[in-house]
């Protein structure tokens, strides 16, 4: 992709204008998403103590997984975001072939970005860097350039770094894959930002009492929470289950105790950190002491190419932001407190689920407190039903039309659901699960109750949120 000074500047006013995507029915009123072209993963989410930050994987160009650059969003209260100049184009040698993911810190004022540089050969390999870029003072960015080339023993998919610091040292985790083809994830330490020393292998196949666990760990992010530590993980290869990780690629989590005297990491099991059908590439921030969460309510290599929406030049959109805790020994994830100020219109309703009233529109939130079986119909795509001590998702096929299922166990005393024209995100009691999805209805939006038990019903219709 070809860069010149001027570009950034021009693709911000295209943003800014009203374009064809943001009529498309299927376009979300609040959250997050791609004014033209394809949005992937979450990049560089921190906190600069005024504004958040939201970086994105962005090709403007398609709906194709090509020409990655870095959007870049702000927001003061997590709920009304801003577009910024473009952050990165793949314009140099070392990231010609796209700008992937990363994280971003502020160190010494300056926001400053981390992120792999990936370029392909003509032979069909390829090679990785981890670069550095720095804010200016347009609210651009200015590459500092490659920090960290391929390690030796890794095949060319190595990226996604995310760094932190922690005593005056700089840490950082990196997806990786070994020349075996199993998935790893590197740690790396740092007197300084741009000379990184290798310290070994945290996690990945068949290490810390695991067996294989998949080809390429994508997106590590290492965490301090409720006196746990949390790897957050995208584990790709890894074996589905009857009822787990049935998405062509998940979402996972270790959790255990990272000990920085040592820096090794103990851990159990690795856990799926969201049930639903899109829900990948999460990053997380420290926020005011809240450990807070996007996820990229997508998935690679599935039926993303089928969707609907990118008859109108736009494909994929971001999770609800979220607030992490541990409880219980798992992780907890519920929407932040300040996406209840988008509520309006609040209706409630008790009774038999037969006799519960249809809900018109698809922008809004509803809680439920269950007192035994509930199946709630989202249109004419979408099913939610629970039973059983089990939740069951069935979803049409947008590339054949068939039902298909996912799952979560547990006794579900209590739902929060938010809704926003093509997504669902749909949080069991308190956090303890969540399912994250899209679905494109054909019929009368309508959301629809059934059942012989009683439920209480709580709605709000949301406020609508569009960027400017």
């Amino acid at each position: 992709m070809n860069t010149n000074e001027g570009l950034s500047a021009i693709l911000q006013a295209v943003m800014r204008n009203n374009a064809k995507a943001v009529k498309d029915k299927y376009y979300p009123c609040w959250h997050l998403a791609p004014v033209t072209g394809l949005l992937n993963d979450p990049n560089g989410f921190c906190f600069d103590g005024e504004y958040y930050h939201l970086f994105y994987q962005w090709n403007p160009l398609s709906c194709e997984h090509k020409h990655k650059c870095w959007g870049h969003w702000c927001s003061k209260d997590l709920i009304t975001w801003q577009h910024q100049p473009i952050a990165l184009l793949p314009d140099e040698f070392y990231d010609k072939d796209g700008c992937y993911s990363g994280s971003a810190v502020i160190h010494q004022g300056q926001l400053i970005l981390c992120y792999t540089g990936n370029v392909k050969f003509e032979d069909g390999s390829r090679t990785a860097w981890q670069c550095l870029a720095v804010e200016n003072q347009q609210g651009g960015f200015d590459k500092l350039g490659p920090v960290l080339g391929l390690p030796e023993g890794y095949s060319g998919h190595v990226r996604d770094p995310k760094i932190w610091q922690y005593n005056d040292v700089w840490y950082m985790v990196l997806g990786a894959q070994n020349l075996d083809k199993q998935g790893k994830v590197l740690l790396y330490r740092a007197s300084h930002l741009y000379q990184w020393q290798l310290v070994g292998e945290l996690a990945g196949s068949y290490l810390g009492g695991l067996a294989d666990a998949g080809y390429m760990w994508e997106c590590p992010d290492l965490f301090e929470l409720d006196d746990h530590f949390i790897l957050l993980t995208c584990p790709q290869g890894i074996k589905r289950e009857q009822q787990r990780f049935l998405n062509s690629h998940s979402s996972a989590y270790l959790i255990g105790d990272f000990d920085y005297s040592t820096l090794q990491f103990q851990h159990g099991d690795l856990i799926e950190l969201d049930a639903g059908f899109e829900f990948y590439a999460p990053q997380t921030t420290l926020a005011n002491g809240r450990r807070l969460l996007f996820g990229w309510m997508g998935v690679p290599d599935g039926e993303e190419m089928y969707q609907p929406t990118i008859a109108n030049g736009w494909i994929h959109q971001m999770t609800c932001p979220r607030e992490l805790h541990i409880k219980e020994e798992k992780l907890y994830q519920q929407p932040v407190k300040e996406l209840q100020q988008l509520r309006q219109k609040p209706a409630y309703w008790q009774g038999i689920a037969d006799d519960a009233p249809d809900i018109s529109g698809f922008s809004f939130e509803l809680e439920v407190e269950l007192f035994g079986s509930l199946t709630i119909y989202f249109s004419d795509t979408l099913v939610l039903l629970i039973e059983n001590n089990q939740a069951v998702l069935k979803r049409r096929s947008v590339k054949s039309g068939e039902w298909q299922s996912r799952f979560w166990s547990g006794e579900i005393k209590h739902l929060q659901i938010l809704c926003d024209n093509s997504s669902v995100e749909i949080f069991f009691n308190g956090g303890a699960g969540v399912m994250s999805s899209r679905f494109f209805p054909s019929e009368k939006r309508t959301i629809c109750f059934s059942g012989k038990d009683t439920i209480n019903l709580t709605t709000w219709q949301l406020k609508n949120t569009l960027l400017n």
